[in-house]
């Protein structure tokens, strides 16, 4: 797929686990994990604003556009 989603990366930045994520952003462990793990089909506006509001970045730093090869 060619969104990339760079969860764990911002996560990482912020010295944040998953379990202090998930209280933040009031969504459940196993939710979260589809979606830092990139298997998530999609993301609904309000939360990745509420991630972003936890993370204190933009959603630009979360989700990456990289087109396939075949794309290019």
């Amino acid at each position: 797929m060619p969104i990339i989603v760079n969860l764990d990366v911002m996560m990482a930045k912020r010295k944040m686990s998953l379990n202090e994520l998930s209280a933040k952003v009031d969504l459940t462990l196993s939710n979260l994990s589809i979606l830092k793990t990139g298997k998530a089909k999609a993301i609904r506006f309000s939360t990745l604003e509420a991630i972003c509001r936890a993370l204190d970045c933009q959603p630009g730093d979360i989700l990456e556009y990289a087109p396939d090869e075949e794309e290019r």
